[in-house]
C-alpha cells in the first residue's frame, strides 16, 4: 500500500493500518510494535519486521542515554520533539512501516484539532498519547486531574484523532482509563505496567512482579471487551522485557502483542556496542 506522492508507506488510513495488524494475527504472529528516538534505530527495527513505530519525546532522551522517564518531565516539548524526530529523522529513512506520532494530549498551549491537522500532514499514520499521565499517581496526580491537565484531556485526544481517520494506540495503566479509551474509538490499548527493568538505565526496584504485570494485563483487556472487543491487545514495561519474557504475557493473557521501546531500542544498542567495541579492543598490536 504504498503512497503514490512519495513512493514510500506513509501515510496510512485507520483501516489500512488496522488491516496490516489484522494480518499479522491472521498469519498466526505476534505483533510487536517499536518506539524510534532516531532514525538509524527506525531503519534497523523496520529492516527486523516490527509492526508500528512509535515516535515520542522520551526516545530522544533514551537515545542520550538518559531514562526514558526524563520524557515526562519539563525538560522539552513533548510535542515538538515527537515532530522533530518524525519529520528530519525517521519519516524520511523508513521505507513503508506506518509511523505513529506521541501527542501530549493535555499540552494547554495546543489547540489540539489544529495539531492533529499538522501531524497527519506530517505523514504520520496514527497517534498515541505520550507523554501519558495514566502513569502518574499519587498526589500530583491529583492535582494535574483538579487543575485542567487531566486523563481525560488524552481520552478527548484520542477521540478527536479517531474521528480525523488517524490509527488510535493508547497507553493505560488501569481498568477504568482502557474502557475510557475504548469508548473513545481507541484501536489499540497498551497495559503499561511500569518503565521497563534492566540495562543501564531500567530500574530496578520500581516495578511489578511478572504474575502483577500478567493480572494487570488481563484486567485492562477484561475492561476494553466490554466496550470494544475488536480492540487489538497490547502490554509494554515492567517486568516485560525480552521476548521470553513477552512469550509468557501471550500464553497467560489475552494480548495480541507487544510494545518495545527501551527493550527494543536501548537494550540492542547497549549491549551490541559493548560488546562490537570489546571485540576490536580485544585485537594485539604485534609487529
Amino acid at each position: 500500500m504504498p503512497n503514490p506522492w512519495t513512493g514510500k508507506g506513509n501515510p496510512y488510513t485507520r483501516q489500512e493500518v488496522r488491516d496490516r495488524l489484522g494480518k499479522t494475527l491472521d498469519d498466526r504472529k505476534a505483533i510487536i510494535v517499536a518506539g524510534a528516538g532516531t532514525g538509524i534505530s527506525a531503519k534497523f527495527i523496520e529492516k527486523g519486521g516490527a509492526d508500528l513505530l512509535i515516535i515520542y519525546n522520551s526516545g530522544r532522551f533514551r537515545m542520550s542515554g538518559h531514562g526514558s522517564t526524563a520524557g515526562m518531565m519539563a525538560y522539552g516539548d513533548a510535542n515538538a520533539v515527537a515532530m522533530e524526530i518524525g519529520e528530519f529523522e525517521v519519516l524520511p529513512v523508513v521505507e513503508e512501516i506506518p509511523v505513529i506520532c506521541g501527542v501530549h494530549g493535555s499540552d494547554p498551549r495546543r489547540r489540539m484539532w489544529h495539531f492533529l491537522g499538522q501531524v497527519k500532514n506530517m505523514g504520520f499514520s496514527g497517534v498515541n498519547n505520550f507523554p501519558t499521565h495514566s502513569i502518574i499517581d499519587g498526589h500530583f496526580r491529583n492535582v494535574l486531574e483538579e487543575t485542567g491537565m487531566s486523563f481525560q484531556k488524552e481520552v478527548e485526544m484520542i477521540n478527536l484523532a479517531h474521528r480525523m481517520d488517524l490509527f488510535t494506540i493508547v497507553y493505560v495503566g488501569k481498568p477504568e482509563e482502557a474502557q475510557q479509551m475504548a469508548d473513545a474509538g481507541a484501536d489499540a490499548v497498551i497495559a503499561h505496567v511500569g518503565t521497563t527493568v534492566g540495562g543501564s538505565i531500567g530500574v530496578v526496584g520500581a516495578t511489578c512482579s511478572m504474575d502483577e504485570a500478567v493480572d494487570r494485563t488481563q484486567s485492562i483487556i477484561e475492561a476494553v471487551k466490554k466496550s470494544n472487543p475488536d480492540t487489538f491487545f497490547l502490554a509494554h514495561g515492567g517486568p516485560i522485557n525480552t521476548p521470553e519474557d513477552v512469550k509468557i504475557i501471550l500464553e497467560k493473557t489475552d494480548a495480541h502483542g507487544f510494545v518495545g521501546a527501551s527493550s527494543l531500542e536501548r537494550m540492542g544498542v547497549e549491549q551490541s556496542l559493548t560488546d562490537l567495541t570489546r571485540a576490536f579492543k580485544s585485537l594485539s598490536y604485534d609487529r
